[in-house]
């Protein structure tokens, strides 16, 4: 699978959910995780690791050997403390675009071809995006897209402006909420989009995944880490559902708040109405 996590304004945190999902993913995969934001990376500074290898190895290798190599994503991760493997971006714009436009360019990126093989999945944090993007056509092949959002009345104003558009932009665009706000199911309603999860603010488990703790086991007890555990299960549970020829479904069915996921229950993460009932 290939996920593409991104925002439509400001930051709400499309880097830490992203890293979340990776620390949280189920099964016995061991997830990739890829900086892919136009506007620079933030692991490396915030893990204190080295530039390469990343983001920008990894173009120059496209570039020289056409990205053909399945295994060409996995040969240029670093390992955070708790073992997830991360494709660095460089902390500078510029070098960020430009190893974009090697890899975002032709009709396979080394994301994509990593995330074909099997038991594979392929976390790309895209940051802040547009169709100017040069991560935009990363977007377009991932299998899933999370639009991540506070609920609050600037940012949702302009996710309901560009909406249309960017529901063009998946197979299968879904939202993710952030911090207290609106009720779930009002803005699932309002906006006509299903609202996979809803993730609680919370800065000690934030500050697990930004390297201020020890282990990859460690947001396992925060409630970003649950409220990531129940998004990534969803996702890996359509991910994997057979089809009736035993090959992997090619589009994602996403949950609406309360459906049921064959394989895994979509448990209410937002905040209670006003009534005092749990969207």
């Amino acid at each position: 699978m290939l996920i593409a996590v991104c925002s439509l304004k400001g930051s709400p945190g499309v880097t830490t959910l992203a890293t979340a999902l990776g620390a949280r993913w189920p099964g016995q995969e061991n997830p990739i995780v890829v900086e892919v934001d136009p506007a620079g990376g933030d692991l490396m500074a915030r893990f204190r690791l080295p530039d390469t290898p990343g983001l920008v190895s990894l173009a120059a290798a496209a570039r020289g050997r056409g990205g053909a190599d399945p295994n060409l994503l996995a040969q240029h991760t670093q390992l955070l403390p708790g073992g997830l493997r991360v494709v660095l971006g460089p902390v500078g714009a510029e070098q960020a675009r430009a190893a974009l436009a090697v890899l975002a360019s032709g009709p396979s990126s080394p994301l994509r071809r990593a995330a074909d093989q099997p038991e594979t999945t392929v976390i790309a944090d895209c940051g802040r995006v547009d169709p100017d993007s040069p991560a935009f056509p990363i977007i377009r092949s991932a299998d899933a897209m999370l639009l991540v959002a506070r609920p609050h009345d600037d940012e949702l104003a302009h996710v309901a402006l560009k909406l249309q558009a960017a529901q063009q932009w998946s197979r299968r665009p879904c939202f993710v909420l952030v911090g207290d706000g609106y009720p779930t199911a009002e803005v699932s309603l309002a906006l006509r989009i299903p609202v996979m999860g809803r993730v609680p603010r919370d800065d000690k488990g934030a500050a697990v995944l930004g390297g201020q703790g020890t282990g990859r086991r460690g947001p396992d007890k925060s409630a970003l880490g649950r409220a990531a555990a129940r998004i990534a299960l969803n996702l890996y549970a359509h991910g994997h559902q057979p089809t009736g020829n035993g090959a992997r479904p090619q589009h994602l069915r996403l949950a609406v708040p309360g459906e049921q996921v064959s394989g895994a229950a979509l448990q209410p993460l937002g905040p209670q109405t006003r009534n005092g009932a749990t969207p």
